[in-house]
């Protein structure tokens, strides 16, 4: 009885972990879109120099925020179905508080106005690059250390290496961009938020594949039922 319960909470878990990632998937699919198209769309802003952030601005920069909160909400989903679907020895709430974190800096970076060149700076010019460079430092690091946790469940070791590895390119690229001043600014930020967004992308066509947890527990044991292998 107890492994038919067991079964079938295994199964809860798989389905849920699936749904998590494809919401994810369609998050960070909407972002990737917004982000793309308005590179095309704002014939004046010249794509190697201008930041992401003056795209915010001016025409189809509602697009663009909408698709800051798509990749907030796909940080928050992603987290949090890694935190359920690795076993209890390897999880760890670190990797989702700190998604989480930089899911509520990218959501002040898509309603607070940059700075401007020749233009005064304002406190919520201010507010906007902390919570960007927040957002950057918090999701390289929580890539790092959900890499990390994939070593201590067999199930997933396997993916360690090459997720460690793009989070390490990543979190280095990001203080790369912010020490390296006389690189093309448009240039360089976004192939920093395309090295982020492949770790994302592939972290969650993993989770979809593969998104069950290891083990439940039983509503009617209390107790932590064995777990299944694939």
């Amino acid at each position: 009885m107890s492994r038919d319960i067991g079964a079938a909470c295994i199964s809860d878990h798989d389905r849920s972990g699936r749904m998590l990632a494809t919401a994810a998937l369609v998050g960070l699919g909407v972002f990737v879109l917004a982000g793309v198209a308005v590179q095309f769309l704002r014939a004046d802003l010249d794509w190697l120099h201008a930041p992401m952030s003056f795209y915010l601005l001016g025409p189809y920069g509602v697009w663009l925020q909408i698709a800051y909160f798509a990749l907030a909400g796909t940080l928050v989903l992603l987290g949090t179905g890694y935190y359920r679907a690795l076993s209890l020895q390897a999880r760890s709430g670190a990797p989702l508080l700190l998604f989480a974190v930089a899911a509520v800096a990218l959501c002040v970076t898509a309603i607070a106005d940059s700075n401007l060149p020749r233009r005064e700076p304002t406190l919520q010019g201010w507010m906007h690059g902390v919570a960007a460079q927040t957002a950057f430092l918090c999701v390289t690091t929580a890539m790092l250390l959900q890499s990390w946790r994939l070593r201590g469940d067999a199930r997933w070791r396997r993916r360690f290496a090459l997720a460690f590895a793009l989070a390490a390119i990543a979190f280095i690229a990001v203080w790369v961009l912010a020490f390296w001043r006389d690189a093309p600014r448009g240039l360089a930020q976004k192939t920093v938020v395309a090295l982020i967004v492949g770790w994302l992308a592939l972290a969650t066509v993993w989770l979809r594949r593969h998104g069950s947890a290891t083990g439940c527990v039983s509503a009617g044991e209390g107790a932590l039922l064995p777990p299944t292998r694939s």
